[in-house]
C-alpha cells in the first residue's frame, strides 16, 4: 500500500509532470531487462542459501525456504532480516539447533552484504584517484570507501573475539539474552570467515550475483527512462540508497527510495530521471522477490506438511 502511494504520489502531485513523462515513456525492453535481472538476483541468493546453511541441502527445499526469505524481505527488509527470520524458523522446526541457525544466520547476512562494502572500497578509492569514471567530491568517494574499509576491518575485529562463557541456569534473562547473542555474532563472523576461504564457487557465485544483478536492475532502469549514470555513480548510490531498508518499514518506502533518489542527485543526475529510474526499480525490487516468494511459500507449506518432504540438513 504505502508502495501504490508512494507511486500515485509521482503520477498526480503536481510539480512532479517530466517524472510523470519519463515513466509514461519508458522503454518496455529495458523494464522487461531490468525485470530478468532481479529474478536472476533472487535465485542468486538461493546458490548463496545453500552453502550457508546446508551444502547437502536438496536443491528443491533451498528454492522453496530461499525464495520464500527473498519474498519475506520484500515486505520486510531490514536489511534481509525479516526473511532470516522466516528461515530461521522453518528450520527450527525442522529440526536444526538453534546455536546453529543463529550462527549461520549471521555468517549469510554477513556475507550478502560483504561485496557491497567491498565495492564501494575499492570503487569509492579508484575514482578518487581518477581511475574509474568522472572526477567526483572527496566526501563521496573516499570518505565511503574509508568508512566501508574501516567497517570491513571491524568485522574482521569481532570474529577474533572471544565468544564468551555459555549461557547458565543461573543468569538472569538478560545475561542469558547478552551471551547467546555475542556466541552468536562472534561465532557467525568467525564462520563467514571460514566459509570464504573454503573458495566454495556456488556460494561466490551467489553472493556476488545477488549484488550484481540487482545492481543491473538499477542500470536497466534508468535506461528505460533515458539518463545512464556512470557504472562508478551506479555502485556507490546503490550502497548508501540500500542503507534505508535497515529501516523496518514494510517495503522499504521512504527509506530506500529516498537514499537512491538523493544520492543520484548529490551524483550529479537529474532529479527527475533518478525519481523516475528509482520508482521503477523499486515498483521491480518489490514484485518479482514478492511474487516468486509467494509461490515459494505456499510450495515450501506443502512439502513440511508431507513427512520427509522437507529435510533441511542431515549433517
Amino acid at each position: 500500500m504505502l508502495l501504490a502511494a508512494l507511486v500515485l504520489v509521482a503520477l498526480l502531485a503536481p510539480g512532479l509532470g517530466e517524472v510523470r513523462t519519463r515513466l509514461k515513456d519508458a522503454s518496455p525492453g529495458w523494464l522487461a531487462l531490468a525485470v530478468a535481472f532481479e529474478v536472476l538476483s533472487s535465485l542468486s541468493y538461493v546458490v548463496m542459501f545453500r552453502p550457508v546453511f546446508c551444502s547437502i541441502m536438496r536443491w528443491r527445499s533451498a528454492l522453496q525456504l530461499g525464495l520464500s526469505e527473498v519474498g519475506t524481505g520484500s515486505i520486510i527488509p531490514a536489511s534481509g532480516a525479516g526473511g532470516i527470520a522466516l528461515g530461521a524458523w522453518v528450520l527450527s522446526r525442522a529440526g536444526m539447533p538453534a546455536e546453529t541457525i543463529a550462527r549461520r544466520s549471521i555468517a549469510f547476512l554477513l556475507l550478502k552484504s560483504s561485496v557491497n562494502f567491498a565495492a564501494v572500497t575499492v570503487v569509492g578509492l579508484l575514482v578518487f584517484l581518477g581511475v574509474l569514471g568522472p572526477p567526483q567530491s572527496v566526501w563521496l568517494t573516499l570518505v565511503p570507501a574509508v568508512l566501508a574499509a574501516a567497517a570491513i576491518a571491524l568485522v574482521v575485529l569481532v570474529g577474533r573475539l572471544p565468544a564468551g562463557p555459555p549461557p547458565s541456569a543461573d543468569d538472569g534473562r538478560l545475561l542469558r539474552l547478552w551471551r547467546s547473542a555475542r556466541a552468536a555474532l562472534v561465532t557467525g563472523v568467525a564462520e563467514a570467515g571460514v566459509l570464504l576461504r573454503r573458495h566454495d564457487p556456488l556460494l561466490i557465485i551467489g553472493i556476488v550475483g545477488y549484488w550484481a544483478w540487482d545492481n543491473l536492475a538499477l542500470w536497466a532502469t534508468f535506461h528505460a527512462v533515458g539518463y545512464t549514470p556512470g557504472a562508478s555513480v551506479i555502485l556507490l548510490a546503490y550502497l548508501i540508497g540500500q542503507l534505508g531498508g535497515l529501516l523496518p518499514i514494510p517495503g522499504g518506502v521512504g527509506g530506500i527510495d529516498g537514499g537512491l533518489i538523493g544520492t543520484f542527485v548529490v551524483f550529479g543526475a537529474p532529479a527527475a530521471a533518478a525519481t523516475a529510474a528509482v520508482l521503477a526499480y523499486r515498483i521491480i525490487l518489490f514484485w518479482i522477490p514478492l511474487i516468486m516468494g509467494a509461490m515459494a511459500f505456499f510450495a515450501l507449506r506443502r512439502s513440511m506438511a508431507r513427512p520427509g518432504g522437507f529435510i533441511p540438513c542431515a549433517e
